[in-house]
């Protein structure tokens, strides 16, 4: 496939989508928005991707909307930032976390408004050392979109996400490993290195279960206890009769490393 605004390469597995407009820190116009969607929609229905990454080109990873792009079209009554969010963010963000395949973030650079939101609603995510997350919106007298009031506070808590969301302060990679914000922090070197070795290693593993692992994770904060066990339940029903379960079991009565086919 040949975009403009991105790369999208499939490999061992692993599709790894990079947002590519380095010399605007890789901030989505309405074109990048629509590339975008195209390579979630394959990496979704695509059965030699097994998991996806998303990174940037050059030193950041995402500056959110490129305000540029959206000055184009304002109308003099100003823009509808909300019809913005509804037809490119929302769909993105929702796509992103209901994908039945993992998703790694890889943020090279910095990660501000939308990016920093694109960021948290992916599965895992490493960050290079001199990356920065930025809650920008504060400083433009807007909230945080893209799912960013829903999984700060359930990556920080309370507390620490109304100060980054009011103050908009900068917040280093290092801190936010610390913070349980992302899972690691790597050198800026090994970023790609340390990123692909998760990757395709989930792409060798027991896609369908690993899909649901998410997906109940993702439910947990809105389901009360009770009704946590009944999905857990019918979850393990589910998975006991799959291909992958099967030959989990083979593989570990025979002693040997499994093959699983993500079926």
């Amino acid at each position: 496939m040949k975009f403009e605004t991105i790369i999208y390469q499939i490999n061992r597995g692993v599709g790894v989508l990079t947002l590519n407009r380095p010399a605007t820190l890789n901030s989505f116009t309405s074109l990048m928005h629509e590339e975008v969607k195209v390579a979630i929609n394959d990496a979704k229905i695509n059965s030699s991707v097994r998991c996806l990454v998303i990174t940037g080109a050059g030193r950041g990873f995402c500056a959110g909307q490129d305000l540029g792009d959206r000055a184009v079209k304002v109308a003099a009554e100003g823009p509808d930032l909300g019809d913005s969010i509804e037809r490119n963010y929302n769909p993105l963000i929702r796509n992103l976390m209901a994908m039945e395949k993992p998703v790694i973030c890889a943020v090279n650079g910095v990660a501000a408004g939308a990016g920093a939101s694109i960021a948290l609603a992916c599965d895992i995510v490493l960050a290079a050392r001199s990356a920065k997350f930025v809650q920008a919106f504060c400083k433009i007298g807007l909230v945080p979109d893209s799912g960013g009031t829903f999984n700060l506070p359930r990556a920080l808590g309370l507390p620490r996400a109304k100060g980054l969301a009011l103050l908009g302060d900068k917040l280093s990679a290092e801190q936010a490993e610390k913070w349980g914000m992302i899972w690691q922090c790597v050198d800026d070197e090994a970023l790609m290195k340390e990123t692909l070795e998760i990757a395709e290693h989930l792409a060798t593993q027991p896609t369908k279960g690993l899909a649901m692992i998410k997906k109940l994770l993702n439910e947990s904060f809105s389901n009360p206890l009770h009704q946590q066990l009944e999905i857990e339940k019918d979850a393990m029903q589910s998975l006991g009769k799959s291909d992958d379960y099967r030959e989990g079991v083979s593989a570990f009565m025979e002693k040997r490393q499994p093959y699983f086919t993500g079926q």
